[in-house]
């Protein structure tokens, strides 16, 4: 049996991004994909170059082993792979990036104290500029920990975070995207109401997210210093800042991650 250096189950919209991510960095013919729809798990492998099999094959042959569910799926998922675990003598990873389960919830579902990584991944690391935050549990190794971290260089930036602090941090940059697409599409919205072509709107509203999310990053400045540093005395951009504030923008921001938290923890809760 060919063994792989990864392996995922699960090519959704997630394990789909992430699966992009590792080819951009581990040569496919390491890297096996499995999912419930073969087909799509197929047509996957194909575009990337991999390899795709069943799930049993995939819990038997790969080194890491992602688990690409959804929260409500994985124990069904794991009872059908649990004995195929259990019978490796070779060592093994789990990665799991299911939202609210805890690394103790999984191995229970898994059958066992495996080492493990717990991830949470963004959608953008389909395009490599994705965030990643990362919680080993103490069976694995620095080297592992190293190895798995290089292989998902080409999803975009990586954080190890306490897990106690992954529920919170998954609401910001997990859920986050979401919110910002709502913004670049109002964005453009207000565009197209001032006259702008529909394509020509989107594209500014695009372009002006990532511009200054880049200035952010390469600045280190605080992003309060930043706007200021756009808002002329008594001009076009200050006006735009006080009808944001007038409308509770930062407020509902905030309400948005804190609910999305709370979700979060009551999916684990319910798993």
């Amino acid at each position: 049996m060919k063994m792989y250096q990864f392996g995922l189950i699960g090519t959704g919209n997630m394990g789909g991004a992430l699966a992009k991510a590792l080819a951009r960095t581990v040569p496919g013919d390491e890297i096996l994909l499995a999912d419930r729809s073969a087909e799509r798990a197929a047509a996957l492998a194909e575009e990337l170059g991999c390899h795709s099999g069943t799930n049993e094959e995939a819990a038997a042959s790969c080194r890491f082993l992602l688990l690409g569910v959804k929260p409500q799926m994985m124990e069904d998922m794991l009872s059908g792979i649990q004995s195929v675990l259990a019978g490796r003598r070779d060592r093994f990873i789990l990665v799991t990036m299911a939202a609210g389960l805890t690394i103790s919830a999984v191995s229970e579902m898994a059958g066992g104290e495996y080492p493990m990584i717990r991830i949470m991944p963004n959608m953008p690391v389909a395009v490599g500029e994705g965030m990643i935050l990362y919680c080993p549990n103490k069976r694995i190794t620095e080297e592992e920990t190293e190895t798995f971290v290089k292989a998902l260089a080409g999803a975009g930036r990586l954080d190890c975070l306490e897990e106690r602090q992954i529920d919170a941090g998954c609401a910001l940059s997990g859920c986050g995207p979401a919110f910002v697409f709502q913004l670049i599409e109002a964005m453009a919205d207000g565009g197209v109401a001032c006259g702008l072509p529909r394509d020509k709107a989107m594209l500014y509203a695009a372009q002006t997210v990532l511009g200054s999310a880049q200035q952010l990053l390469v600045s280190g400045r605080h992003p309060g210093d930043l706007k200021d540093a756009v808002c002329s005395p008594a001009g076009s951009t200050i006006a735009g800042v006080r009808k944001l504030e007038q409308s509770a923008f930062r407020g509902a921001a905030m309400d948005a991650v804190i609910a999305a938290y709370e979700k979060t923890k009551e999916l684990g809760s319910k798993s």
